[in-house]
């Protein structure tokens, strides 16, 4: 009798391409929750029905984002803000010395001259700030709603690895240009990426490239552009630093726009990774980007961040080896990452930790919504989970694996799972509408007639300590006006819950018992099968639940139990990985 020989399953370390046995609804599973943000049953039955090649080109093609909506921006900025002075005395000293900054002229006379301006001022740290929660709103949004989820998954990727903040822009418009640069090089080549995000003008102010001219060289970006940004620590040396700083000098930025100047630029011979010329900083990049190391980091990089954080040597060269005869183009090199039997091993398989923003795009993507929704805020609960898109905490970017759990911080990941189950209607608070406890002290104090410098006071303070005080500005006072003329321009946020019902999803799942509810809600959000003890409890819990192990029977009263299984689930560890 003819036998076939076994198929073996798919090998650690081997970057050959999976078989056609291998591939079915689990894997594809495993491809829609790594190269995107997971799916439906549907979405994952799509792929499942396709060849592995023609899944992972689906997914690396994608669909068309042409009807996404577009970022909504508020009416905040004007060209008075172009030059914004770089703190609360700069902007008083500059309008003493002019009777003007930021288009608003020092009083004639009055009370506090300086008033206006001081106004001013905080109207634009705190009109950008709550601009900057909209921008990464939208762009979680997007996440949810995009029919090419590698386009964001990649570009959430590139955000971390050049890594910038609104905290030290100040800017939300330039951090929204370099995430559209982020986006349109996201698939394409990361050498052209790297000079794109080198002359962007979020990563310039970042870096301190203004302070980066010809005999007084400033070496942040030199040394991230090697350290970060392309070969890693310990492949260079500090003279290659000094000397890389020196060709960026006359780098920089008019506003939007990359500009370089040739009077701050230093034009002298520089001797850079064993290479010498009269380099600019374009030559910098091109002798990196020349680098074995490069190629080696950044596949490396790219292989944790979709694949495992386990990587032997030996994969990492080939991987960068790969990359660099590709001519560092990133889709061809992903499709053969996602194809290859290693991306499918046991190793890699249900093994990656979830960051904050995969958690809350990937738990609305398997309910199947066609947007984020606003309550919960994805901004608190990114903050509280440690990830805070626009706002990365170190030019580094954040830690990533293991760096995202703790036991407090899966307990506040189970808060969530309930917040998204069980929204809380009415003690829901707005984020984007609460200027903070020393801002509302003084607008209640004000609205009950108090004087304007003795509101301002600290409690407690005699009210007899105001007494000749003549201020030029009151700066408490000056917190509260620009977050009312702020709060008067910004747009708001859409807030509702997700609407969305187990009930039906666990019917159309062919459930007609409690053990086939657990089991269809399971597989819907698991790609870590759960214990069989906590499966059984669920199964009981149901059961006390519903009087019955009958679906048909409570039907009529099914939604709410199965959102406590649901809730049950979604706050286990298993939850936690993809």
């Amino acid at each position: 009798m003819d036998t076939q020989p076994a198929v073996t399953a798919p090998k650690s370390g081997d970057l050959g391409p999976i078989s056609a046995q291998h591939w079915g609804a689990a894997q594809a599973a495993h491809l829609l929750e790594r190269a995107g943000f997971g799916g439906t049953p549907a979405d994952i039955d799509t792929l499942a029905a396709m060849t592995p090649e023609a899944a992972v080109d689906h997914l690396i093609r994608g669909g068309d984002t042409s009807a996404l909506p577009a970022f909504d921006e508020s009416d905040i900025w004007d060209p008075t803000l172009l030059n914004f002075p770089v703190s609360r005395p700069a902007a008083t000293a500059l309008a003493e010395q002019t009777g003007w900054a930021m288009g608003v002229a020092v009083k004639p006379g009055g009370a506090r001259p300086l008033q206006p301006v001081t106004d001013r001022f905080f109207y634009w740290l705190r009109a950008t700030v709550l601009e900057t929660h909209r921008l990464a709103f939208w762009w979680m949004d997007r996440m949810v709603r995009s029919p090419h989820p590698l386009q964001e998954k990649m570009t959430l990727f590139w955000h971390g690895h050049f890594a910038t903040s609104e905290e030290k822009l100040r800017d939300y418009r330039k951090i929204r240009l370099q995430l559209d640069t982020l986006r349109a090089g996201a698939l394409g080549n990361f050498g052209a990426l790297l000079t794109a995000v080198s002359k962007d003008p979020a990563m310039l102010v970042f870096l301190d490239a203004a302070q980066n001219v010809k005999g007084a060289p400033n070496e942040n970006f030199g040394r991230e552009v090697m350290e970060l940004f392309t070969m890693g620590v310990g492949n260079y040396t500090e003279d290659d630093i000094r000397e890389a700083a020196r060709a960026f000098t006359g780098w920089g930025n008019n506003d939007l726009t990359f500009v370089f100047d040739p009077d701050s630029h230093d034009a002298g011979e520089k001797t850079f990774l064993g290479h010498t010329g009269h380099f600019d900083g374009d030559d910098i990049l091109r002798i990196i980007l020349a680098q074995d190391q490069t190629a080696i980091y950044i596949a490396s990089k790219i292989y944790r961040f979709f694949v495992r954080d386990d990587l032997s040597s030996d994969v990492a060269q080939r991987l960068g080896a790969l990359l660099r005869a590709g001519g560092y183009a990133i889709a061809p090199f992903l499709r053969t990452l996602f194809l290859s039997q290693d991306f499918y091993s046991t190793a890699s398989v249900g093994t990656h930790i979830k960051s904050p923003t995969e958690l809350i795009v990937s738990t609305y993507r398997k309910l199947g919504l066609s947007h984020l929704p606003g309550i919960p805020d994805p901004g608190v609960v990114g903050k509280t989970l440690g990830q805070v898109l626009l706002y990365p905490p170190t030019v580094a970017g954040w830690g990533e694996g293991r760096s995202w759990i703790t036991p407090g911080l899966l307990f506040e990941r189970g808060n969530f799972a309930q917040d998204v189950l069980f929204p809380d209607m009415i003690s829901f608070s707005d984020p984007q509408l609460n200027p903070g406890g020393e801002v509302r002290r003084v607008n209640a104090n004000i609205n009950a007639g108090m004087e304007i410098t003795a509101v301002t006071l600290e409690d407690g303070a005699a009210p007899s300590s105001t007494a000749g005080l003549r201020e030029t500005f009151n700066t408490r006072y000056a917190s509260l006006q620009g977050w009312q003329q702020a709060m008067r321009r910004v747009k708001p946020i859409p807030r509702d819950a997700a609407a969305f019902s187990l009930t039906a999803m666990v019917l159309d799942a062919g459930g007609r018992t409690t053990g086939a509810a657990v089991d269809a809600l399971a597989a819907r959000f698991l790609r870590v099968p759960l214990p069989a003890s906590v499966r059984d409890a669920l199964v009981t819990l149901l059961n006390d639940e519903l009087g019955t192990s009958d679906l048909a029977i409570a039907q009529s009263y099914l939604e709410q139990p199965l959102r406590l299984v649901a809730h049950g689930i979604m706050s286990a560890p298993q939850y936690q990985l993809a």
